[in-house]
């Protein structure tokens, strides 16, 4: 919708793979979210612009190799993988069907793209997950190396969390590859949890608000905390609570994916941008979503439990992110008002909160 409503023409691929997933692992999203298709034809009622739409499945490489023959892309944002680390440890069958799909359907849009769309620049959702929770400074994407008198550049090195994390940094790898031998351009978005219900599309009818997962699998710590706060449950901090992630504005998301279309890398160039505007631990998000809850005279309280996942719980982080602000990226940052602002949707929906999605049902070991 964001890209469409700036004048650029869209084709949206969809097979429905997390949906049916999640409903699967009774997860499914707390606000109605409309099919593609649907979603496509009220946007166009509202804004005037339309929105293609093809249902497929793009682990199949015939599927991929029709579309991008068929559409010649100049851009194609590569947002087609299983998005959920817990999920990708919930047991072999998910972590199978997270390989596969997720590397069969990066290695496609390759070979789709060298056969039928050479220039087109491919957009890759990365994760900062990928990196890990490593004792220096996180640099964007690359690294500076000297070994016995001698310096090249690297890859930062990664040393991911969990299998899905893991498959983005195949991803990495399987791209750098790709753009070194047949000089692909490629730009990779680091991204860190997204957070937000608004954007200047979405708020055009309230049908079209984006996907808003609250459980143990899909949902994001922010999302949790926040349907906790409303449902009355303290929130979950996972052992000592001082994880630290980068976090940003669902609005900002959108202003990194467009930035990153319109400063495309060039031939045989991959670029690497860390995806995020604020760091916070668990524990400073609990406190945050806490103030503002109680100031709605919901009465949050905060409560530590086992954490279920293999993890450092205190540890050093600092992300470099400069790439996208020199880029022009505004950033919309975690106020009390935007945290108000999603207590208020949630509690419209209050009545179709599920409480026994929210604690852990996925462990690690």
């Amino acid at each position: 919708m964001d890209f469409a409503n700036a004048g650029h023409d869209v084709c949206a691929v969809d097979n429905y793979f997390r949906r049916i997933i999640a409903e699967e692992t009774d997860s499914e999203a707390l606000l109605p979210t409309p099919t593609l298709t649907e979603r496509a034809r009220i946007f166009e009622e509202v804004s005037g612009k339309k929105i293609d739409v093809k249902i497929g499945d793009l682990a199949d490489p015939d599927f991929m190799n029709d579309i991008v023959k068929d559409y010649k892309p100049d851009t194609i944002v590569h947002y087609a993988e299983q998005p959920s680390a817990p999920y990708s440890m919930r047991g072999a069958k998910e972590a199978r069907v997270t390989f596969q799909n997720n590397l069969n359907v990066t290695f496609n849009v390759i070979w789709s793209i060298l056969e039928h769309a050479p220039d087109a620049h491919i957009i890759k959702l990365g994760t900062m997950g990928e990196y890990g929770t490593p004792n220096i400074d996180i640099e964007e994407g690359w690294i500076d190396v000297t070994h016995k008198g001698r310096t090249q550049k690297f890859l930062f090195p990664r040393a991911a969390g969990s299998l899905y994390h893991t498959t983005k940094v195949l991803d990495t790898d399987l791209l750098w590859f790709y753009v070194r031998t047949y000089n692909l351009r490629v730009t990779d978005l680091m991204q860190g949890p997204v957070y937000g219900l608004s954007s200047d599309e979405a708020d055009l009818d309230p049908r079209l608000t984006p996907n808003f997962h609250y459980d143990d699998i899909f949902g994001t710590l922010v999302n949790r905390f926040l349907v906790q706060s409303v449902a009355g449950i303290p929130l979950t901090v996972y052992g000592q609570g001082g994880q630290t992630r980068g976090y940003l504005n669902l609005r900002d998301t959108l202003q990194c994916v467009r930035l990153a279309a319109e400063n495309p890398a060039g031939p045989g160039e991959l670029n690497i941008f860390n995806q995020l505007t604020e760091t916070f631990s668990v524990n400073e998000v609990a406190a945050k979503v806490k103030a503002v809850g109680d100031q709605k005279g919901l009465n949050v309280e905060i409560k530590a439990i086992p954490n279920p996942r293999k993890e450092l719980e205190d540890h050093y982080y600092n992300p470099q992110h400069s790439g996208l602000l020199d880029l022009g990226l505004k950033p919309n940052f975690m106020t009390d008002e935007v945290i108000a602002d999603m207590l208020d949707r949630i509690i419209e929906h209050k009545d179709r909160i599920q409480i026994d999605r929210i604690m852990p049902r996925v462990r690690w070991s």
